[in-house]
């Protein structure tokens, strides 16, 4: 295993709001709308990983871990804020985010009351695994946000980089819970399929409300970005993969110097 980065709690605050352009990644009206479209999951998720985490605290024993709890907890905090921030500018534009933020609340309302708590945090685990693989993407090529608007870059980076600063938090306290290797992956299999689907509907919903859901041109130009030009998906994928691999630990993908390049300037795109 290797050894985690130091999670710093930053308490950074993003100008979102009306000088956000609507299609502010360059213009480009699906690829935009992808963002947000994640972004509509992050109060209620950010709420639900830290109510698992902390059912769990009193199994850890070790202080640095416990430490890393705190960080973890604060963190995911300020991203929660700062997400119904950036949600609220959605609203002001007119799209239905309250009606699907319901959506998402609803379904871990299900997983709350249905799913025995360390199962919750084994879904935590899940949910981290993908916001930390698609948060590596971001750190490491900076043709995924090249063209966006600077604030939103830079919000996107700062979360992606927070992502995978504490991305091995809930998975080591499943660790020192007695969580087991088959359970959280057989736990991963129907969090994929809810999660993916979301994202797909989230994705439909929002390009409906710019009259664009029929748009060939658009999802041709979406699916180009996300597996092509400048792509990743098929990438995450593999990495996704090895989630299920024995032994599997998410510092085995060590981006420590992505991280540290990004907090030696947040503000600025990583290098190609």
């Amino acid at each position: 295993m290797s050894v985690s980065p130091t999670i710093e709690v930053r308490n950074l605050r993003f100008e979102t709001g009306e000088r956000i352009p609507r299609f502010w990644h360059g213009g480009r009206r699906a690829v935009t709308l992808f963002f947000d479209n994640l972004s509509v999951f992050f109060p209620a998720g950010e709420r639900f990983f830290i109510a698992a985490v902390k059912a769990h605290r009193d199994r850890v024993r070790d202080p640095a871990l416990l430490a890393e709890v705190k960080a973890f907890i604060a963190q995911e905090g300020i991203h929660g804020r700062e997400h119904i921030r950036y949600n609220e500018m959605l609203k002001a534009q007119g799209y239905p985010i309250d009606e699907m933020e319901k959506r998402v609340v609803r379904i871990l309302r299900r997983a709350s009351r249905l799913l025995p708590p360390r199962w919750q945090l084994a879904v935590t685990c899940n949910l981290e695994h993908f916001t930390a693989l698609m948060g590596h993407f971001i750190l490491g090529d900076p043709r995924l946000l090249e063209g966006a608007d600077p604030e939103m870059a830079a919000l996107w980076r700062w979360h992606a980089a927070e992502e995978n600063e504490h991305k091995a938090v809930a998975f080591d306290v499943y660790l020192a819970s007695g969580g087991k290797t088959f359970e959280r992956c057989a736990l991963m299999i129907p969090t994929t399929l809810i999660f993916w689907g979301k994202v797909i509907e989230h994705q439909a919903r929002l390009m409906h409300e710019n009259g664009i859901l029929f748009s060939a041109r658009e999802w041709v130009s979406l699916v180009d970005f996300l597996f092509f030009r400048p792509g990743g998906m098929f990438k995450l994928f593999l990495h996704y993969l090895d989630y299920y691999r024995p032994g599997f630990h998410p510092w085995d993908m060590d981006n420590r110097d992505e991280l540290e390049r990004w907090k030696a300037d947040p503000r600025a795109a990583p290098s190609a």
